[in-house]
């Protein structure tokens, strides 16, 4: 019978200068959502583009490598993406504050700005964006 012990050591990470605070950029995801008050949106499928800023204290992550004390910006978008795609939203202003109170829920967290873009909103704009921020005191 083969004995195979593990031994497991764990770094010990010190904080050797102030904390490192990380931004985020999530550009240009591309949604699909019902958002609108007027007839012909109400029940149309429209896009969105939505942009985020996210400030994390990354410097435990940074200071031991850990993947685990990181910001997981894959969650956050998966859950962006469900949020917007499940709801229906009347005003942009509603749906881009929704975002950020997702992002927001995350205690790592200290800023956050999002801005939602309706393409073709208006007959001679690219597009009509709302942005919206929050800092965590």
């Amino acid at each position: 019978m083969l004995d195979v012990s593990v031994i497991i050591t764990s770094t010990i990470c010190r904080k050797i200068h102030s904390p490192t605070m990380a931004t985020i950029r999530i550009k240009n995801l591309l949604l699909r959502t019902y958002i609108g008050f007027n007839e012909e949106e109400i029940n149309k499928l429209q896009d969105v583009i939505v942009n985020m800023t996210i400030e994390v204290d990354l410097d435990q992550a940074i200071q031991c490598d850990s993947v685990e004390q990181s910001y997981n910006y894959k969650i956050i978008t998966k859950n962006v993406i469900t949020l917007v795609q499940t709801h229906k939203f009347k005003m942009l202003e509603k749906l881009t504050q929704s975002i950020l109170d997702e992002i927001m829920k995350n205690k790592q967290v200290s800023f956050a700005k999002v801005e939602v873009d309706k393409p073709h909103a208006l007959r001679f704009a690219e597009s009509v964006s709302v942005e919206l921020e929050a800092r965590r005191h």
